[in-house]
């Protein structure tokens, strides 16, 4: 798909690496809606980019009627949507037993589940339902979207239960979901990133970073976010790619702890 010109959702776009790719979509052409829970860091982005490219709104991704809210706002501004990017993500790290014995609230895990893998494919649910609608473009094809795991979603580390499931899911549905949507000329692919210079990393000290740098096989540092934008891209823009999981970790694999 030739990114000029299409309509662009963005989750998690206020910060990180969906602000990176937000910024860069914007930069190829697209008009990005910018989505996030944090209004402010939302419309940050989208004003940087400018009312004429971008708008910036706040959504939780886990509930139908925001979504709904948001793909509406986005379509009586830009048009359809063709490209979903589900970005937005939270994580926790709690053992099923604490060092008190007691076992871990499932309350928490419950709430990363909810975020990470019911909130994407909420979004992709509801997106998926109009870009179907939509008249088909080069190929038959009518829409992508890519989702974020994790390469924790294959080795997740100790107390990453509910992350790891989260993600993990993620990565599942990825093939079944390329296939229930081809039929509509609509791709699936998923990135599961490694370690990455978020400002989430950043607020690590700078020793702790440099150690989680090293232990990347190559290139030794974090990643870069416009590297997982730039990929974000790619996949939106080769056709042939649907239905993968892509590792994006410098082949990085996670030791238990």
């Amino acid at each position: 798909m030739n990114i000029q010109g299409k309509v662009a959702i963005v989750t998690g776009g206020g910060s990180g690496l969906g602000e990176a790719v937000a910024r860069e979509l914007a930069r190829l052409g697209a008009k990005v809606v910018v989505l996030d829970i944090n209004e402010a860091g939302a419309q940050r982005v989208a004003a940087d980019l400018g009312a004429d490219a971008a708008l910036g709104l706040r959504c939780d991704i886990t509930s139908s009627d925001s979504v709904t809210a948001a793909l509406d706002a986005a379509q009586a501004r830009f048009g359809v949507a063709r490209i979903v990017m589900n970005i937005a993500g939270i994580g926790t790290a709690k053992r099923v037993i604490q060092r008190d014995g007691s076992p871990a609230p499932l309350e928490d895990f419950e709430r990363v589940v909810r975020v990470n893998l019911i909130g994407t494919y909420n979004v992709t649910r509801l997106a998926a339902s109009r870009i179907a609608q939509a008249e088909p473009l080069a190929d038959g094809e009518r829409g992508v979207v890519v989702n974020t795991a994790s390469v924790a979603a294959f080795d997740g580390q100790v107390g990453q239960q509910a992350y790891s499931a989260s993600k993990g899911g993620v990565v599942g549905m990825t093939l079944p979901m390329a296939r229930d949507l081809a039929q509509f000329g609509i791709r699936c692919c998923t990135i599961a990133p490694g370690l990455f210079a978020t400002p989430l990393m950043q607020e690590l000290p700078e020793a702790v970073q440099q150690s989680l740098a090293q232990s990347i096989p190559f290139p030794k540092r974090l990643g870069r976010p416009d590297e997982f934008a730039a990929l974000a891209a790619h996949i939106i823009t080769n056709v042939h790619l649907n239905g993968e999981v892509i590792r994006l970790d410098g082949s990085l694999r996670m030791a238990p702890r």
